[in-house]
C-alpha cells in the first residue's frame, strides 16, 4: 500500500483534473460511497467463486459481529447506494466516483493492495448507444492526456441465458482436456469455467485458443446489440480488437465487455476495463434497471502520462518570499495572499520560522522557486519590493509594491 509523495501527486492531480473535465462534458455527476461495506454485498454481486471474493478481499468482523469488507471495487457500492436513495426510480443516472480500493494481491509494479480507481456508471439505458458513449468518453480521456499507445479490446458475453449454454460447452471442452489444465483451471472448471479463458499461464495458450468461442453462442438480442455498437465505433473512427476470450473477472457482467490495454506497462497491461451489468440492480433488490460502467486504474494511467514541466510547475513554488526584520513576516503573508488573489497560477511559499538572509535564500533555492521576493524593514518603509531571479544570473531589481503583479506577469511571461 504505497504512499504518494508530493512529487508524484503533481502528475496524479493533473490526470484527475483532466478526467473530471471530460466526465463533466458528458454530464456525469460525482457520487461518494463508503470505503467499507457489508461483506455480503460483494459476495452477492462479484460472485463467491471469483478470485476477488474467495482470495483477495480484506474482511473483518466488527463489534456487533457483522462481517465488513474494504471495498475491492466500486460498482457494488454505487448500486447499493442508488437503491437505498431511490436514484433509479423512473430516471436515468450517469455517475462517477474516485478513490482507493483494496485487494490482497501479490504486489508488483502497477498492482498494489491499495489501488485507486476512477469509476463511471450509467443506469437506465437499454440500447448500445450508452455503451458507445462510455467508450467514446474514455477515448477522449486518453486524447486529453496525450496518450496514443492504447488499444481497445471488446467482446460480448450475451445474456445470462445464452452465457449458461456457453458455460456448459466450456465445461464439456475443458473436462475432456482435464489432464492439460493447471491447478487454478481445475478449480475454475468447477466454479467459474469462463475464467479459464483469462489464464495467464503460457502453457494453457494453445488449449484456450481452441476452446469454443462465446460469439458462436450469442442470442439474437446480444448479436444485434453488439453489431450496432461495433458499427458505431467504426463510424467514430475508434479502432478496436475483437477478443473472444475477454470475460472480465466479475460475475455480474452481461453483453458488452471491454478493456483498454497498453504495451507500455509490461504484464499489467489493462488501464481501463468494464462492461454492462443489466441484472445487477435487480439482483440487489432494486427494480430491473440496465447498467454499464468502467473503471480506470490510476496507478497504471499515471504511468502512461508524461506531464510536461509547464503543466507541473503550477504545483511547484514559483515564488519564495524572503522576510527578514520586524513586521516582515506579517507583511510577507499579506503580500502572498494578494498575489494568490490576483493569479492562482502563481504558487507562493512564504519563509517561516525566521532565519537570516543566507538561511532563507538557501530554503528558497531548495524549494525549486524561480523567483525570490525580498521583504525587509527598508522595503516596508519605502513601499518597495526586491525581486531576485533564482534560476538565472539576472540582477536583483527593486520595484514599487503596486507594480508587483505586473512585474510577476512580465517575469513569468
Amino acid at each position: 500500500m504505497p504512499t504518494l509523495l508530493p512529487e508524484e501527486l503533481v502528475k496524479w492531480q493533473f490526470v484527475e483534473s483532466q478526467v473530471k473535465q471530460v466526465m463533466g462534458a458528458y454530464a456525469f455527476r460525482e457520487i461518494r460511497t463508503p470505503i467499507v461495506e457489508r461483506t455480503e454485498l460483494f459476495q452477492r454481486t462479484i460472485g463467491e467463486s471469483t478470485d476477488v471474493v474467495s482470495k483477495e478481499m480484506y474482511s473483518f468482523t466488527d463489534r456487533k459481529d457483522q462481517s465488513l469488507t474494504l471495498r475491492p471495487e466500486a460498482t457494488a457500492g454505487v448500486v447499493r447506494a442508488g437503491i437505498e436513495h431511490g436514484l433509479f426510480y423512473n430516471q436515468t443516472q450517469k455517475l462517477w466516483s474516485m478513490g482507493p480500493m483494496y485487494r490482497y494481491e501479490r504486489p508488483q509494479k502497477g498492482r498494489y493492495r491499495q489501488f485507486h480507481q476512477i469509476n463511471m456508471e450509467a443506469f437506465g439505458y437499454q440500447g448500445p448507444d450508452i455503451d458507445l458513449e462510455i467508450i467514446l468518453m474514455t477515448a477522449r480521456i486518453w486524447k486529453a492526456l496525450g496518450i496514443n499507445s492504447i488499444q481497445l479490446e471488446i467482446n460480448s458475453l450475451g445474456t445470462p441465458a445464452s452465457r449458461q449454454v456457453y458455460r456448459d460447452a466450456l465445461v464439456g471442452y475443458f473436462s475432456d482436456q482435464k489432464d492439460s489444465l493447471d491447478e487454478d483451471s481445475v478449480t475454475r472448471l468447477k466454479t467459474n469455467p469462463m475464467r479459464i479463458l483469462d489464464s495467464k499461464n503460457p502453457d494453457m495458450k494453445g488449449l484456450i485458443l481452441n476452446a469454443p468461442k462465446i460469439t458462436d453462442f450469442l442470442d439474437d438480442e446480444s448479436k444485434q446489440h453488439f453489431s450496432i455498437l461495433l458499427k458505431a465505433l467504426e463510424s467514430h473512427g475508434i479502432d478496436y480488437k475483437l477478443n473472444s476470450n475477454l470475460v472480465r473477472g466479475l460475475d455480474y457482467y452481461t453483453k458488452t465487455v471491454f478493456e483498454w490495454t497498453s504495451d507500455q506497462l509490461g504484464s499489467q497491461a489493462t488501464v481501463c476495463g468494464g462492461g454492462r451489468y443489466d441484472g445487477l440492480v435487480e439482483q440487489l433488490g432494486g427494480k430491473d434497471v440496465c447498467g454499464i460502467g468502467c473503471a480506470i486504474g490510476m496507478e497504471r494511467l499515471t504511468e502512461l502520462v508524461e506531464v510536461s514541466v509547464e503543466k507541473a510547475e503550477n504545483s511547484q513554488p514559483k515564488i519564495y518570499i524572503v522576510a527578514v526584520g520586524e513586521g516582515a513576516e506579517i507583511h510577507a503573508s499579506i503580500m502572498a495572499e494578494t498575489i494568490r488573489d490576483e493569479n492562482q497560477n502563481y504558487a507562493v511559499e512564504v519563509n517561516m520560522d525566521g532565519g537570516n538572509f543566507k538561511q532563507q535564500f538557501r530554503r528558497a533555492d531548495k524549494s525549486g522557486a524561480e523567483l525570490a521576493i525580498i521583504v525587509g524593514e527598508q522595503e516596508i518603509e519605502q513601499g518597495t519590493i526586491s525581486l531576485k531571479p533564482l534560476k538565472s544570473d539576472d540582477e536583483q531589481t527593486t520595484v514599487k509594491q503596486e507594480e508587483l503583479i505586473g512585474q510577476l506577469d512580465e517575469f513569468f511571461g
